[in-house]
């Protein structure tokens, strides 16, 4: 992508319309991405855990642009849960962006929150099962690698987002809360 691409890009998303939740996930206002990132309000976010029929797990590496973690590596396909979205909404919506991947059944597993400097959002947690082509979006995706989860996987010198891997720590745990509340 040129600098005018990037420019345009990162506009477009900073104007995306999300929900402000509060501690407790309770829906409060619908603001710009912009305005959310701006006041640190807390948002709902998904992650996705695509696994092939071998148990491989996808990760892929975000784009040097990203506004949070640029060039980290995620374990999840996900992102905002937009206005109007449920999570499950937004997780199919995210992981055909993101990866290509339409059409598949997806797993819920439940909720989290999230408490960074960076960010601060209620993370809901889903997987499937995908054997078909990965269609990496040029916008956030720069690479993809399947990896074996119950190896070691993470490489010496690569950075991995904090938030996918609170969401794999709360997943493999059983520490979720239910999407209901």
């Amino acid at each position: 992508m040129n600098a005018g691409e990037v420019n345009a890009y990162l506009a477009r998303s900073a104007a995306e319309r999300v929900i402000s939740v509060d501690a407790d996930d309770h829906p409060l206002a619908e603001v710009s991405r912009g305005q959310a990132q701006r006041d640190g309000l807390i948002t709902r976010c998904t992650y996705v855990f695509v696994f092939n029929s071998s148990g491989q797990l996808c990760m892929h590496r975000r784009t040097l642009h990203k506004r949070l973690y640029p060039g980290y590596w995620d374990v999840c396909a996900g992102g905002l849960v937009a206005a109007g979205e449920s999570y499950a909404e937004g997780a199919a919506r995210e992981l055909e962006e993101e990866l290509g991947v339409v059409g598949v059944a997806l797993q819920g597993h439940g909720r989290f929150y999230f408490d960074s400097p960076e960010s601060r959002l209620w993370g809901g947690v889903f997987s499937c099962i995908w054997d078909g082509p990965i269609r990496m979006q040029p916008e956030e995706v720069l690479a993809v690698r399947w990896v074996d989860p119950q190896a070691p996987w993470q490489r010496a010198g690569e950075q991995y987002t904090p938030d996918s891997m609170q969401a794999l720590q709360a997943w493999r745990s059983g520490n979720l809360k239910d999407f209901a509340g």
